[in-house]
């Protein structure tokens, strides 16, 4: 805290910059963003020369967060891509406008983290339970669950998305959601049969397959649907690294 003086000889505290990032630095540490993404803002997202999408996927990005939360009545966003387009880096970036300029309760879940330490929680030498950390999941007023359908389906994947999603729908909570899969449902056993092996294996899986139709369904309520496309960033750099060795 420093005293500053006023022209008119008045004197008031105002808070050092130095108290200002450990506050920022609390906030984000208690939203759980991961340190490699601590630096990746809306203001450094590239869009320049790429992909139309990718433009305006941070267009979107931008309105959300200076929209927010007037109107929106829990309104998330559904961030659809293949890897490496910076789903990710929107996302993050999103979470930690919101925090520290709204000063929201936010939190950042990677999907497959959170199933696996569920499970874990599961294991009688472990202190932790499902609902200790599930209640955060819950209470986040703005949640970001980063990959989802990462997690190989099964009746307990299929439940537990179930569950985090209904809980967060029925209260009207923001939900942002990255995911690598297409927006599209799963086959019919109709439409199986008629691709075929080779067929399905062209075809790819969707998020219908990983999450199945129903829950599918409940984010095109819960959520404003953005489909980035284009060329995998990480794997651009990777490349243009490897030649300036």
């Amino acid at each position: 805290m420093q005293v500053i003086r006023a022209p008119d000889g008045q004197q008031y505290a105002q808070t050092c910059d130095c108290q200002i990032q450990v506050r920022v630095e609390r906030a984000l540490q208690r939203a759980g963003v991961p340190e490699r993404y601590r630096d990746k803002s809306l203001q450094s997202f590239e869009s320049a020369g790429k992909h139309p999408s990718l433009y305006a996927a941070l267009m979107y990005a931008r309105k959300f967060v200076d929209n927010y939360p007037f109107g929106m009545n829990g309104l998330g966003l559904l961030i659809v891509g293949s890897s490496g387009l910076g789903k990710t880096h929107l996302a993050a970036g999103i979470l930690q406008e919101l925090v520290i300029e709204k000063r929201v309760n936010g939190l950042f879940c990677d999907y497959h983290e959170l199933l696996k330490r569920i499970q874990n929680s599961y294991n009688a030498s472990v202190s932790s339970t499902e609902l200790s950390i599930l209640r955060p999941v819950f209470e986040a007023e703005v949640l970001v669950l980063d990959d989802l359908g990462a997690t190989r389906p099964s009746d307990w994947v299929w439940d537990t998305v179930a569950h985090i999603l209904n809980a967060r729908y029925g209260r009207n909570q923001t939900t942002i959601i990255t995911t690598n899969y297409p927006n599209e449902p799963s086959l019919t056993n109709r439409e199986s049969n008629a691709l075929g092996n080779a067929g399905r294996a062209m075809r790819g899986e969707t998020l219908g397959d990983r999450i199945g139709d129903r829950m599918r369904s409940r984010l095109q309520e819960m959520c404003v649907v953005i489909e980035m496309q284009g060329e995998d960033r990480r794997e651009r750099e990777n490349r243009a690294q490897f030649r300036g060795v």
